[in-house]
């Protein structure tokens, strides 16, 4: 299935490394964008620069449980959390649902029944407001960005781009003057197929930086922000 541009990013939360790459694929087949994690310190370190739209978490994890990983989630954030289970008592799914779960899957279930309830939950929430349109170039100084052909040009004079920099280039175009976090850079070049890591990324910007500004020691139009990540401040 093609992927929508505003399909819903899901973060499933499972120690089980067959299950978690088994659901990881039913639900991109589904249209979502995944990301996966193996406990919860794990799915801490993807939460502190990502926004994710869901959280499926199991309960019966090692070291923090999921029960226990849901009411510290309700303490920061609204984001909606379905818990999985190999314990289907009532009593259980009344604990789940009491730690702050928006609803409760015992295990063995069927993916789809999984997908039904995702959706369920995602209708309820509120609308997002509709994105202004973005601009089809953005001035960088002695260089323009055709956003539409995702070209960096010189004038005249195609400026050659490597996959991972145009992936970049797509990432920072969509939301100008926007600081964007390496976490949220990591997740979405991974979207599109590449394997990275943060200090790859400050590798890739910092070669990006080359081909943009005059001064790459002094960035302009790719700037740092500090403590939140990297920004594009056109012209």
């Amino acid at each position: 299935m093609v992927r929508r541009q505003n399909a819903a990013h899901i973060l499933i939360v499972d120690d089980d490394g067959r299950i978690r790459p088994l659901l990881q694929k039913f639900l991109v087949r589904s249209g979502f964008f995944v990301s996966g994690a193996r406990d919860a310190a794990h799915a801490r370190r993807l939460l502190e620069g990502i926004n994710f739209d869901l959280i499926v978490l199991d309960v019966m994890m090692p070291g923090e449980d999921g029960l226990t990983f849901t009411r510290a989630l309700r303490q920061k954030i609204s984001t909606p959390i379905v818990l999985l289970t190999a314990k289907g008592e009532p009593s259980e799914r009344i604990n789940g649902l009491e730690s702050g779960a928006d609803d409760y899957l015992a295990k063995p279930f069927e993916p789809k029944e999984l997908v039904l309830r995702i959706n369920a939950i995602l209708r309820r929430l509120p609308e997002k407001p509709v994105a202004e349109e973005l601009p089809k170039s953005l001035a960088l100084g002695p260089v323009c960005y055709d956003v539409s052909r995702g070209e960096l040009w010189s004038g005249n004079q195609l400026i050659r781009l490597t996959e991972t920099e145009s992936a970049l280039m797509r990432i920072f175009s969509a939301a100008p003057n926007t600081p964007i976090s390496r976490g949220q850079m990591i997740a979405d070049l991974g979207r599109d197929g590449i394997q990275t890591q943060e200090r790859a990324v400050d590798v890739q910007i910092t070669r990006l930086r080359r081909k943009i500004e005059t001064n790459p020691k002094t960035p302009r139009y790719i700037q740092t922000v500090r403590r939140e990540g990297y920004m594009l401040a056109p012209d």
